[in-house]
């Protein structure tokens, strides 16, 4: 299934990885028995993990780390930057002008469909984010959070 998936050869792909079509995956890892679903894109320096499940629609930007077991829903969109500029000093910036913000998502974690994880936080071990969240500050570990802000 290499019709309508964009993969760069610098991927690392583990193990049984299910791909769906209109995927853009560069510079990440994916893990083992990971099942990635159609129209999402990971970018170089993201790491998911094994047996996870990335549904449709999802954004993953560089910085994110996303255990095993995870599951996340569709259309999550993971951020890096806190104070996003399309230019610096008169002309748009490039990877020098900004630093990579992470995030990381923890073994078992489950996030709901819509969800907005903002960087620097960490989802904990087995948290569940409700559907439409925002993710502000970090979830503890067997959590349930939902809302905007994201709360227990």
């Amino acid at each position: 299934m290499t019709e309508h998936v964009c993969i760069a050869p610098d991927v690392k792909l583990g193990k049984n990885v299910k791909l769906s079509k209109f995927i853009n995956l560069y510079g990440c890892e994916v893990g083992d028995n990971t099942k990635i679903g159609a129209f999402v894109e990971i970018q170089k320096n993201a790491k998911v993990g094994n047996n996870c499940k990335i549904s449709s629609h999802t954004f993953i930007s560089e910085g994110v780390t996303i255990e095993d077991d995870v599951f996340i829903g569709h259309s999550v969109t993971f951020i890096n930057d806190s104070y996003p500029r399309a230019t610096s000093e008169g002309h748009l910036q490039t990877e020098a002008d900004w630093k990579v913000e992470t995030t990381l998502v923890k073994k078992g974690s489950s996030i709901g469909s819509g969800t907005t994880v903002l960087s620097r936080v960490t989802i904990g071990e087995n948290a569940i984010v409700g559907a439409g969240s925002v993710v502000t500050r970090d979830v503890p570990p067997n959590m349930i959070v939902a809302g905007n802000p994201a709360i227990a």
